[in-house]
């Protein structure tokens, strides 16, 4: 039988006190909505792992998606002590540049996840040097939704 190579196969418990927030904003989250999370995780548990890349330098775990289930168990004692500190991570290797991208594609669904939010990563990424065409690759546009796109980050200059 092939192994699966997906990451969520490899989903492995890692302590709170490895994974960090990632450098970049975090999308907006009401009250009610973290309030609303912490019931989920208290009645379901956590029932989708962090998605992360590791920092070899740091020894820490970036990370991508997952952000709210990560403050979860860090603001709410319930939740530490029966998790032992422990969340569920998927760990995505790539470079910083492929993290970028990562956390749009991770995020552009969500309710909330703003257009300031995405026009920050755009920002980032372009000041590593990348192209638009490597963006719109990456986001599996062709160059008129980009440039649709483009026109409607351009609006929301932070």
């Amino acid at each position: 039988m092939k192994r699966c190579t997906s990451p969520v196969y490899g989903t492995k418990a890692i302590h709170v006190s490895q994974i960090r927030p990632s450098s970049y904003r975090q999308n907006d989250f009401a009250p009610l909505e973290m309030k609303l999370l912490h019931e989920s995780v208290k009645n379901d548990g956590y029932t989708l792992p962090i998605v992360c890349y590791y920092d070899k330098d740091e020894e820490i775990y970036i990370i991508v998606d997952g952000y709210y289930r990560y403050r979860v168990i860090v603001e709410y004692a319930d939740i530490y002590e029966r998790e032992k500190g422990f969340l569920p991570v998927v760990v995505i290797p790539k470079p910083c540049t492929g993290r970028l991208a990562s956390t749009i594609r991770h995020n552009w669904t969500q309710i909330g996840y703003g257009k300031k939010n995405i026009r920050q990563i755009f920002d980032r990424i372009h000041d590593l040097n990348l192209s638009d065409r490597w963006l719109a690759d990456q986001l599996c546009m062709d160059q008129n939704e980009f440039d649709r796109l483009r026109k409607m980050l351009d609006s929301c200059r932070i």
